[in-house]
C-alpha cells in the first residue's frame, strides 16, 4: 500500500499538483491503482493510474478504429464521464486525464438508502430512454479493465453483441484455458440464436460497467456514475450487470422502477445471465477466477451445449456468425 500511495503521489506531482501532503490509497477498482490525496492549497482528489499500463492490443483486427495508442485510456474514460453528464448523469468533476493518471473530485459512499435506489433508477431510465441511437457502438474504442473494447459502428444490434462483447473474448488465454471446446462452441451456438433469446431492442447510450461499486454518491447525497466504458448498446447491458452483481438489500426497489419506467416486459429478468455473459467473459480474461465467473458462464451455456437442444429457448434457426475473426491471441491484444 506505501508502494501505490508513493506511484500516485509522484504521478500527481509530475503533473504540477505540488501541494500534496498525503495519499491514502483506495480499494474497489481492479484494473488500476486508486487514492485519494489530501491537498494543502485545495480539495482532496481522486487520482487513478496504472503502474504497469495495458498494451495496446486491439481485439479484432490489427488496427482500433480510431487509430488511438494505450495513453487514451484515461482520455476515453473522462470523455464517457462527460458524455454521462451530457445526458444527465452526475459524474465527477475531471481535473486531470493524461497519459499516465486520471484525477477526479471526490465523491462519498452511496447510503444505504431506498430512497437513493429509486432516484437513480428514474436517471438511469431517463439516460436510456433520452438517448436512443439507430446504430451500435462508438466514435472511438474505448476500455474495459485492461482490455480494448471495440465499438466499430453496427446497425444489427445482435451481430455487435456477438462479435464485439461476446465471441471476441475467446482468443484470451485465461478463457481458452477456463472453456473446453464444448463451452465454445455452446457460446457461437449461443450467439447464432442471439435474435430468438432477446427482443429487437434499439441502441442507447450505456455505461458500460455498471456494478454496485460504481454506483457513488454526490455530498447532498445524488446518485453519481464513475468508471464508465461507454457505447451505444441495449439498455439490459447496465440493468444486467447490475442485477448479477449482488446489489445491496436497499436496491431491490431498483428493478420493479426502472422496468415501470422503461416499460420492460416481465420476461426481462430470465434474459439478465445471457447478456451478462459479456461482463463474466472480460472478468475471466484478465483475472484470477475467485469470483466463480466460469462457473456462471458454464451454467448459462449448458443448454448451448452440442447435443442439447436447448429446450428452454427459440427452436428457429438463429444466425451464424462463424465468418467472425476471433481475438487472434493473447500477444495481439490489450483489458476494467
Amino acid at each position: 500500500m506505501v508502494g501505490s500511495a508513493s506511484f500516485l503521489r509522484a504521478g500527481l506531482e509530475r503533473s504540477g499538483m505540488t501541494d500534496i501532503t498525503e495519499v491514502e490509497p483506495v480499494s474497489g477498482g481492479l484494473a488500476a491503482l486508486a487514492g485519494i490525496a489530501t491537498r494543502r492549497d485545495a480539495p482532496p482528489v481522486f487520482v487513478k493510474a496504472f503502474d504497469d499500463p495495458p498494451e495496446d492490443d486491439p481485439a479484432e483486427d490489427d488496427t482500433p478504429q480510431d487509430d488511438t495508442p494505450e495513453s487514451d485510456v484515461f482520455a476515453a474514460e473522462a470523455e464517457g464521464l462527460a458524455v454521462l453528464r451530457a445526458n444527465g448523469v452526475v459524474t465527477p468533476d475531471v481535473l486531470l486525464a493524461n497519459r499516465e493518471l486520471l484525477v477526479l473530485s471526490v465523491l462519498r459512499p452511496r447510503p444505504r438508502s431506498a430512497a437513493f435506489w429509486e432516484r437513480f433508477a428514474h436517471d438511469l431510465a431517463g439516460l436510456h430512454l433520452g438517448t436512443v441511437h439507430p446504430r451500435f457502438g462508438w466514435h472511438r474504442d474505448n476500455w474495459l479493465g485492461r482490455r480494448r473494447q471495440v465499438n466499430t459502428w453496427a446497425g444489427d444490434g445482435f451481430r455487435f453483441f456477438a462479435e464485439h462483447r461476446l465471441l471476441r473474448w475467446l482468443g484470451e488465454p485465461r478463457v481458452e484455458a477456463a472453456l473446453d471446446a464444448g463451452d465454445r462452441a455452446a457460446l457461437e451456438r449461443l450467439c447464432d440464436r442471439l435474435p430468438e433469446l432477446l427482443p429487437d431492442r434499439p441502441a442507447c447510450l450505456t455505461h458500460g460497467d455498471l456494478w454496485a461499486q460504481n454506483v457513488l454518491a454526490t455530498s447532498d447525497g445524488r446518485p453519481a456514475l464513475i468508471d464508465p466504458a461507454v457505447s451505444y448498446m441495449w439498455a439490459e447491458v447496465d440493468l444486467a450487470h447490475l442485477w448479477t452483481t449482488s446489489p445491496p438489500a436497499e436496491a431491490q426497489r431498483f428493478f420493479p422502477l426502472y422496468a415501470e419506467l422503461t416499460s420492460l416486459d416481465r420476461g426481462w429478468p430470465a434474459r439478465m445471465p445471457i447478456i451478462q455473459l459479456r461482463q463474466h467473459l472480460a472478468v475471466l480474461a484478465q483475472f484470477d477466477d475467485d469470483w466463480g465467473a466460469g462457473e456462471r458462464i458454464r451454467a448459462t451455456l449448458a443448454p448451448f451445449r452440442p447435443g442439447n437442444q436447448g429446450s428452454t429457448v427459440g427452436s428457429g434457426p438463429g444466425r451464424s456468425w462463424k465468418g467472425h475473426e476471433r481475438a487472434k491471441a493473447p500477444a495481439e491484444e490489450g483489458n476494467p
